[in-house]
């Protein structure tokens, strides 16, 4: 009884990576399909189960056909429910092998949602979410987990890099190839060529990295679930923990030296494709060989990631392909080399007792799972695109498809950024810490001075705009010049600062959107150089982006409330 207890906690870990998919794509995309992607990770899920209990799960799991190609089908869950919840004399109810198979097939549909996210509509999605569950994954972990043809021969997934995350990446990939790249991601000369990528980045890494992990605890569950002893489960536990740690430090390591700088959402997909890489395994590896597991795993995400995007032009938000389907087939493969004799499982890796026998199993597994995942897609999502099912419209993709398909204007409820969070900063005027070496005029550039008569009432309109953090330092030191009417806008900044090259998942950020404020302060009594000269003062830091001064002339004042204009009207106010 408690080895099932378990059986159906790791199970309900494995469903609560759907929030963790659900959370990694939403932050790797754009805010504005925010509330699609949820409703997606979502349906995937609810779908899914509809089409597993009618027909996926006995397909699966049933009764051998054909071979050992399928499970015989029956609907046992609905007509026979006592037996079916029944605890057998060995073994777990029917019901526990349900629901476990069935959070295991969500995933390998969710898999798909990334790669194909921003730009899919959302009917589309629900219906090659409901055929994968319904058909293509249950076939083939038919072969693998329910008795097939491969658990036959000896074939070792244990926890799913085959079955699960390289079948999903491969449908990920064959649909983000057949649906084509989201609008403005790359740029091509009139013969269709491309010319250059653009880095597209994600609109929240915090909730991608959130995702991640919930994601690395669910994998608790999704690895060792299965375990029926102590020393089973703590081995897998192990195995679980090292791979994706080493596959991140790797990464890390590796962007830090290729692009100057450690590349935070790389790292992130490097800890999803160290377990990835280490599911089929976690049983096999001991400590060196899950280490070596996740070095390969870290180097190979990053570089399949970078090729997929710079060189075969297929756009991929999340890093799906990287990594469930290359780390799925690398995991597969490791079996074969790096199973270790004393592991729970007791295989012979080439790299341990010198056979071939093991990985001329994993490699035809790999080989037939993969070739029946891709033929199917293939035909599925060429069928999708032939009746113009798959893609949304260009109008609803610029939009936003939260918007446009489900009528929703933001995901979010209060989008505009806030300045509040700064005022800690500026209860008092203090000294500037000047960090930087830009010549102040460079720095906190004034566009034009005007000239202007002190006797008599020439008005100028003067526009700061700065970084977010000086607001109340701005405000505190005019009050002090005797303004104390002013206009405060936020606004966003667009484009890239001279000297510096970033990168965005192996793709140069040529410009960038960042949030800035945007004071305006209308002047007649008070001089317009002292207005200039206390903004620099408080505003400058010596680095290229502490601001730009722009000096207006203004014909007029009108005070809405009195009716009064020019000088009158300003009283008061500055």
């Amino acid at each position: 009884m408690s080895v099932e207890f378990w059986f159906l906690i790791g199970a309900a870990l494995v469903f609560w990576m759907q929030a963790g998919f659900a959370m990694v794509e939403t932050g790797f995309t754009r805010a504005k399909n925010a509330g699609n992607i949820i409703m997606k990770n979502l349906m995937d899920f609810c779908i899914g189960t509809v089409v597993f209990s009618l027909l996926g799960y006995t397909l699966m799991m049933g009764e051998d056909a054909f071979f050992g190609l399928i499970g015989k089908p029956n609907l046992d869950l609905f007509t026979h429910f006592k037996e079916f919840i029944q605890s057998p004399a060995d073994g777990f109810t029917d019901a526990s092998y349900f629901v476990f198979n069935l959070v295991f097939c969500a995933t390998t549909a969710t898999i798909v949602s990334g790669a194909m996210a921003e730009r899919t509509k959302f009917s589309a999605y629900c219906v090659y979410s409901g055929v994968i569950s319904l058909v293509i994954y249950p076939i083939e972990a038919h072969w693998i987990w329910g008795g097939g043809w491969l658990s036959s021969l000896g074939f070792h997934d244990y926890a799913g890099s085959c079955a699960i995350h390289m079948v999903g990446g491969i449908a990920a990939l064959i649909g983000a190839a057949i649906l084509g790249p989201r609008v403005g991601k790359y740029v091509k000369d009139k013969a269709g060529k491309v010319t250059k990528v653009n880095a597209i980045p994600g609109h929240s890494i915090p909730l991608g990295a959130l995702g991640v992990f919930i994601l690395w605890l669910g994998w608790y569950g999704f690895n060792g679930a299965a375990a029926t002893t102590p020393s089973e489960l703590s081995a897998i536990f192990l195995t679980t923990t090292i791979a994706p740690s080493v596959a991140t430090c790797t990464t890390m390591i590796y962007t830090w030296i290729k692009n100057g700088k450690p590349d935070v959402s790389m790292c992130l997909n490097a800890s999803l494709a160290g377990l990835v890489a280490v599911t089929a395994g976690c049983d096999a590896f001991d400590g060196i060989g899950a280490a070596v597991v996740g070095i390969v795993a870290g180097i190979l995400v990053v570089i399949v990631v970078e090729q997929l995007d710079l060189k075969l032009h297929i756009d991929d938000p999340v890093g799906a392909v990287g990594v469930h389907c290359v780390n799925g087939v690398w995991g597969t493969l490791a079996v074969g080399l790096l199973a270790s004799p004393d592991a729970p499982a007791g295989l012979s890796g080439l790299f341990y007792t010198g056979s071939f026998a093991q990985l001329g199993i994993q490699a035809l597994g790999f080989v037939t799972v993969a070739a029946w995942a891709a033929v199917t897609m293939l035909i599925f999502f060429a069928i999708l695109k032939k009746v113009n099912f798959l893609r949304a419209d260009l109008a609803d993709e610029l939009a936003g498809l939260d918007i446009s398909e489900h009528g929703l204007p933001s995901a979010y409820a209060d989008f505009m950024p806030s300045v509040d969070k700064y005022s800690e900063f500026g209860s008092s005027e203090q000294p500037v810490a000047v960090t930087g070496t830009t010549p102040v005029a460079e720095a906190v550039p004034v566009k034009r001075e005007p000239s202007f008569s002190p006797d008599g009432h020439k008005f100028t309109k003067v526009e700061i705009v700065f970084k977010e953090e000086k607001l109340y330092v701005l405000k505190d030191a005019m009050s002090k010049l005797g303004i104390t009417g002013m206009t405060v806008s936020h606004v966003m900044g667009y484009g890239m600062q001279k000297g510096h090259t970033e990168f965005y998942r192996g793709v140069a950020v040529e410009t960038d959107l960042r949030p800035k404020v945007q004071v305006d302060i209308v002047v007649s009594a008070i001089p317009v150089r002292d207005v200039i000269e206390t903004a620099k003062r408080v505003l400058y830091t010596g680095h290229i982006g502490d601001g730009k001064i722009f000096v207006y002339d203004v014909e007029n004042v009108v005070k809405v409330r009195t009716g009064e204009e020019g000088y009158d009207a300003l009283q008061g106010a500055e």
